[in-house]
């Protein structure tokens, strides 16, 4: 009569495991779905927001989570107005997993947008990741790939660690990958990153990715790289089509295993009224007594057949020739003046052969020098300056050009 009771007895405690294991695995799943959604809510929040749209570029990116299966990661990417119209790009990837990725890549990203404003070399950019990387979590590894556009070079100057090549179509349509050098990624310390140079003509456009667009399981990496080479050479429309195109021809969907970023950028070719929007202008400085006379009247008569009002014109010539008498006294030969309008801003940039950056200071009432800088600041938009790859320098500033 015993054997009954301890077989049901059994049952019971077998029933009531079970019941404990899928409690338990439910609420495992429903953790794991919670830190999921928070790490996606916490990834979208430290991505920017809105893109800055640069004068002579335009770019659109996005960003798409790993499926719900997926834990998500550390992808980012960023695009920051530099001044004289410089616009540096971003695109990198923490290799961890989860909350802590995404906020090491939140880390990295406010890191990048700080050492962008001392417009450093992009290699000099990413050896400063590098060890800020280390300090932050030496257990959590990332690449980045740090690339500056000058409209005046028509190149794109990049720097990678460790992260896929960045690919460029020419205006005939033919892509190619940004060559060597590439370092090791952020965070493992003691190596010197290198700058390369790529270039951007007018009607150029270029992708930067990170490894969830073109990785997966069953094959080589590279041959995802192929696949998006012949993406991107039939993609067409703006830069946020371009984004969703390329993400569709790649075949990745909401259920994707890995998250994806995406950053298209655009060297348009301009014509007609919108070209008349956009000139250059160029003199080379001697140097000597006819040096600032020189500079002033090649500004003023510039200005005046780019059609500026009379006030921002006389404002053009006064800090022309500001920049250019304050590189007469400290800097050294070669000398040369760069006038540049977009459809925004007037940019004026002196360009000399000593490396020492100007400060702006207090200047006391019985000194004679020292207050160009500070005119300068007072009556432009912004200023700036930074060293040039040859061993010298160039300070520039902007003026706001008023809307129609």
């Amino acid at each position: 009569a015993q054997h009954p009771t301890t077989f049901y007895r059994g049952v019971l405690v077998y029933a009531a495991d079970v019941t404990d294991q899928v409690e338990a695995v439910e609420r495992l799943r429903v953790s794991e779905r919670r830190q999921r959604e928070a790490a996606v809510t916490l990834q979208r929040s430290l991505l920017p927001q809105k893109l800055e749209q640069p004068d002579d570029l335009r770019v659109a990116a996005t960003y798409q989570p790993g499926g719900t299966e997926a834990a998500v990661g550390g992808d980012w990417y960023d695009v920051i107005t530099l001044g004289a119209g410089r616009t540096a790009l971003v695109i990198g990837d923490v290799m961890g997993r989860g909350l802590r990725a995404a906020a090491v890549m939140g880390q990295l990203r406010t890191a990048v947008r700080a050492y962008a404003r001392l417009d450093l070399p992009p290699h000099e950019v990413l050896q400063l990741l590098d060890g800020l990387a280390a300090e932050i979590d030496a257990s959590q590894i990332a690449t980045c790939v740090y690339a500056v556009h000058d409209p005046n070079e028509g190149r794109l100057i990049y720097a990678s660690a460790g992260h896929l090549p960045i690919l460029v179509r020419d205006p005939d349509g033919t892509v190619h990958r940004a060559a060597e050098p590439t370092g090791p990624p952020l965070g493992t310390g003691g190596w010197l990153h290198a700058s390369g140079s790529v270039p951007l003509s007018p009607g150029s456009s270029a992708v930067l990715y990170t490894d969830g667009l073109v990785e997966r399981r069953d094959r080589d990496i590279d041959e995802g790289v192929a696949d998006l080479e012949r993406a991107f050479a039939g993609a067409a429309g703006s830069p946020q089509v371009m984004c969703d195109r390329l993400i569709r021809s790649l075949g990745i969907t909401a259920d994707h295993d890995d998250d994806v970023a995406v950053l298209v950028l655009q060297h348009p070719a301009r014509t007609g009224h919108d070209a008349e929007l956009f000139h250059n202008a160029a003199l080379e400085l001697l140097g000597g007594v006819e040096a600032a006379p020189r500079a002033r009247a090649f500004a003023s008569g510039v200005l005046a057949s780019w059609r500026f009002p009379t006030e921002l014109r006389d404002l053009g010539v006064l800090a022309t020739s500001e920049l250019v008498a304050n590189s007469l006294q400290h800097g050294t030969p070669p000398m040369r003046l760069r006038l540049r309008r977009t459809d925004r801003r007037l940019i004026i940039e002196v360009t000399d052969g000593d490396d020492h950056l100007p400060r702006r200071r207090r200047a006391e009432p019985a000194d004679e020098a020292g207050r160009g800088i500070s005119i300068i600041a007072t009556i432009a938009s912004s200023w700036g300056s930074r060293r040039t790859p040859d061993g010298g320098k160039a300070v520039w500033c902007e003026f706001a050009l008023p809307r129609h």
